[in-house]
C-alpha cells in the first residue's frame, strides 16, 4: 500500500511516500526535521482553549494534552468530513497536524522533549460520513508522527472514533497522554 506522509518545515509542506509501511531512506526526514517543524509551530496561537477547559494538564509522571485541530501553517483548519468532501490522504494529512500540535504543546509544558518516556495512547475523532470506514488510515497521520519523532518510545495504545462533526467544523481532532521522567 502507497502512503503520503507530509512535514511542516520553513520551506512549507514536504511531501514523502510511504511503502507497505517503510520510508525509503533518502525519503525519511530526520528526526532534527520534526523536531524543528514541530517547534515551529506558534504553541501561543494554538494553546488558547476555546472554552472551559487547559489544554495541557500534568499529574504526577503523566501528561495529558487536550484534543488539537489541524491547523494549517496559516493558523486555517482543515475543515470537513472524510468520504464527503475529504479523501483519507487530505485527512491523514490533518491528523499529522495534530501530532505537530500536540508535541508543541508538550515541549511547551515540559520543555525538554528527551523528558518523554513514552507515548501512552492517542485518541482520534475523525470527522466523517456513515459510509466511511477508512477512519485507522486517517488517524495513522498521528501515529506515524509520534514513532518518527519518538522511536520505540512513540509507539502507543490508540483508540479512533468516527463522529458527524467536530469544533469549528474540524476534520480531525486528536488527544494525547505521555509519561515523562
Amino acid at each position: 500500500m502507497n502512503r503520503s506522509c507530509f512535514l511542516r518545515t520553513a520551506q512549507g509542506i514536504i511531501m514523502f511516500s510511504l511503502s507497505s509501511g517503510a520510508v525509503a531512506e533518502e525519503q525519511m526526514p530526520t528526526k532534527e526535521e520534526l523536531f524543528r517543524s514541530a517547534l515551529e509551530l506558534p504553541v501561543t496561537e494554538v494553546i488558547s482553549p476555546i472554552a472551559q477547559y487547559v489544554t495541557v494538564v500534568q499529574t504526577g509522571n503523566l501528561v495529558v494534552i487536550s484534543g488539537q485541530l489541524p491547523r494549517k501553517p496559516d493558523f486555517s483548519i482543515i475543515k470537513g468530513a472524510l468520504g464527503r468532501t475529504l479523501s483519507v490522504e487530505q485527512g491523514y494529512y490533518a491528523a499529522h497536524l495534530c501530532a505537530l500540535a500536540i508535541i508543541a504543546h508538550l515541549k511547551a509544558k515540559i520543555g525538554d522533549l528527551s523528558r518523554v518516556r513514552r507515548c501512552v495512547k492517542l485518541t482520534g475523532y475523525i470527522n466523517a460520513t456513515e459510509t466511511f470506514t477508512d477512519h485507522s488510515l486517517v488517524m495513522n497521520g498521528a501515529s506515524d508522527v509520534m514513532v518518527q519523532f519518538f522511536g520505540e518510545a512513540g509507539k502507543h495504545a490508540r483508540a479512533t472514533v468516527g463522529v458527524t462533526s467536530l469544533p469549528l467544523g474540524s476534520a480531525v481532532e486528536v488527544e494525547a497522554i505521555f509519561e515523562i521522567v
